[in-house]
């Protein structure tokens, strides 16, 4: 037995801890051994078992007989956490309804603590009505509405935690109709587009109804009746590393695929009725190892059947096919959301001035471009990096008043925006003109630039750490290399390689390192070259000089420029700063800056110069250089990159 325990080990490894049980290896709890493994995060912190999860199809008020089966499953290959159900809740037929009462009246008990999606059937608006009117369920509650014992409702779309998990929901069938019970709104795909753009990976996601998701799936999936082209967006924008969803009455598991701009892959479940007659499967175990929780190696790990992505295609087809029903003056794109996409809100929108995309203010980037229908304003994006509102900025007003998390006043002014909508022009104009690093200010040191790409340019430091300290600098005006668009990542990741190479020739390494303030003005990427002797040091020394202010790295391993900032990306939080540094074995240290945390914002160079010994440089000031003297060491760089720069 302990070797069956090793070998499950070994295998949940391998595969992230995610899908274990295809393996077979399902044991009860009194044939685990004592000695458990114990596995570690990328924090080296030790975590416990994953949780084990049972998933279960349309429920359809069948509720005494899926409380045998899960009470059976539990005592035998037990125990298990909670139970997820997907699809429609409530009996679509008067017969079964007493048998629901027999629950939530408590003359029966559920076994498991379960939470259902699809609120619609017989009895779902007297029953759901009378548990939205509690006291106890009252305010936000994304981790469910209490039905009764052990039995949860989960609301319209939202986001929350499970044993470690996160999980993601939206709740009943698509309806352009406002109805309390049953459908989701706009409101709750725009509310799960928003946490696609928080930090962190979802673990699961549960919809209703099914979507077409292969064309090798089996009759009944593959076809498109009672598909939902909005959740193949939401998958696609997600990007969970399961999604469960109920199906046409069959069970369906598909092979995982692979994301966009994402490093882990996607696995689909389907599940069937309860007591449906073809005896097709409705309840499936899981135990997947929470994402936050796993390496990054772990995250990355692929199956030899990872196959693409079904959604990339699907998405494309349904905005086409939008796109030929629109009229040409409309703005409705389903991509681009919130408070920039609603018709409705449009039609109510009594003044009919142009409206920001807050794609582009959001995160400093908008892949439409200048064909984008909304204002990409620069100094609105500045105001909402520095935790303003985006209503507030949009509309003049904030609609939520004191239960907004966000600034109601513009960052360093205390005055609204006239008429409603942020100043722009004049007052973006004269920031980017006391910008160093702009291209187009007139106060960049032109004579320190070394090259220049299509969206970035290095450049030297101006009061350099050592001799070939360069900057890897945004053309454009962003605060972070994160808010450029994800594709731009192509050309930072070559121009970091040439300066690998080019050191690496001179026999050196290099230090990336970037301090990503959310109230910063323009972005630059530090990259130091250090003697090779020195490398094998520059951990130990970033993580000693963590211990004395007080916190830790997490630490991730690079298999790539690309995978270790497509994993950054997935935990950049807008709402807070981070510091990261690049070593030169690929390991990728990282720190979240509270708001209050007194983090020094010469950090970096202050590590790297007490590891060079040259304390007295640490602060830029003491290294200032002539004119004269820059030009020298500009053009002397330049000669010897020349082989190496990727934009000659």
């Amino acid at each position: 037995m302990a070797q069956l325990w090793a070998l499950q080990a070994r295998a949940q490894t391998r595969l992230g801890l995610a899908h274990c049980w295809e393996f077979g290896f399902i044991l009860s709890s009194s044939s685990r051994p004592n000695h458990l493994p114990v596995f570690f995060n990328s924090a080296a912190e030790p975590y416990m078992d994953p949780p084990r999860i049972l998933l279960c199809g349309d429920v359809l008020g069948r509720l005494n007989q899926l409380s045998k089966r899960v009470s059976s499953v539990n005592k035998s290959t037990g125990p298990f956490d909670a139970v997820l159900c997907v699809g429609q809740f409530f009996p679509d037929s008067s017969d079964r309804l007493d048998e629901l009462l027999d629950y939530i009246e408590g003359r029966s008990q559920i076994p498991l603590p379960t939470y259902f999606i699809g609120d619609y059937g017989i009895g779902a608006p007297k029953v759901l009505l009378v548990a939205s009117k509690d006291s106890a369920n009252r305010g936000f509650k994304l981790d469910g509405l209490k039905i009764c014992h052990n039995l949860y409702w989960l609301k319209g779309s939202g986001k929350f935690t499970l044993h470690g998990l996160s999980v993601a929901y939206l709740s009943g069938r698509h309806s352009l109709e406002s109805q309390q019970f049953g459908t989701y709104n706009q409101d709750d795909v725009d509310v799960l587009r928003a946490l696609a753009e928080e930090p962190g990976i979802v673990d699961l996601f549960l919809t209703y109804p099914l979507l077409s998701v292969t064309s090798d799936a089996p009759p009944g999936i593959s076809d498109s009746s009672g598909t939902d082209s909005t959740i193949s967006e939401l998958v696609a924008e997600i990007k969970p590393r399961y999604h469960i969803a109920g199906t046409k009455g069959l069970f369906y598991a598909r092979e995982p695929y692979s994301n966009d701009e994402a490093v882990h892959v996607t696995r689909f479940l389907g599940l069937a009725p309860v007591g449906n007659k073809d005896k097709q499967k409705f309840i499936h175990a899981i135990s997947p190892t929470p994402a936050s929780a796993m390496s990054s190696a772990e995250i990355c790990t692929r199956p030899p059947n990872t196959s693409l992505s079904p959604y990339t295609f699907v998405g494309k087809t349904a905005h086409a096919k939008e796109t030929e029903k629109r009229p040409s003056n409309s703005v409705s794109d389903t991509q681009y959301w919130r408070y920039d996409v609603s018709q409705k809100r449009r039609r109510h929108d009594d003044g009919g001035r142009e409206k920001l995309c807050f794609k582009f203010t959001s995160s400093g980037s908008c892949s439409r471009g200048e064909k984008c229908n909304f204002q990409h304003d620069i100094d609105a994006r500045d105001q909402y990096s520095r935790g303003v509102c985006f209503d507030f900025i949009n509309k003049g007003k904030c609609e939520r008043g004191s239960d907004c998390n966000f600034k109601h006043s513009l960052a360093n002014e205390g005055e609204s925006f006239p008429e409603g909508r942020p100043r722009s022009g004049n007052a973006t104009t004269n920031r980017l003109k006391d910008c160093w690093f702009c291209l187009s200010s007139p106060n960049v040191d032109s004579h320190l630039i070394l090259s220049i790409g299509e969206s970035y340019y290095c450049a030297l430091a101006k009061g350099p750490l050592v001799k070939d300290h360069v900057l890897i600098i945004p053309i454009e005006h962003f605060p972070n290399t994160f808010s450029l668009a994800p594709e731009v990542e192509i050309e930072l990741g070559r121009l970091k390689n040439a300066l690998k190479m080019y050191f690496k020739s001179q026999g050196k390494e290099v230090i990336f390192y970037e301090w990503v303030f959310k109230h910063g003005t323009h972005a630059n990427l530090q990259a130091i070259p250090i003697p090779l002797s020195k490398a094998s040091a520059v951990q130990d020394h970033f993580c000693s000089a963590a211990d004395k202010l007080g916190f830790q790295f997490a630490a991730m391993k690079n298999n790539g420029n690309s995978e270790g900032r497509k994993l950054l990306r997935t935990q950049f939080d807008r709402k807070l700063s981070f510091f990261y540094v690049e070593l030169p074995d690929g390991t990728i240290l990282s720190h979240p800056v509270e708001e209050n945390e007194k983090f020094p914002v010469q950090f970096g160079r202050e590590v790297l110069a007490d590891l060079l010994n040259m304390t007295d440089r640490a602060d830029w000031r003491n290294c200032k250089l002539s004119q004269e003297d820059e030009t020298k060491m500009v053009e002397g760089f330049k000669k010897q990159f020349e082989e190496f720069d990727p934009t000659s």
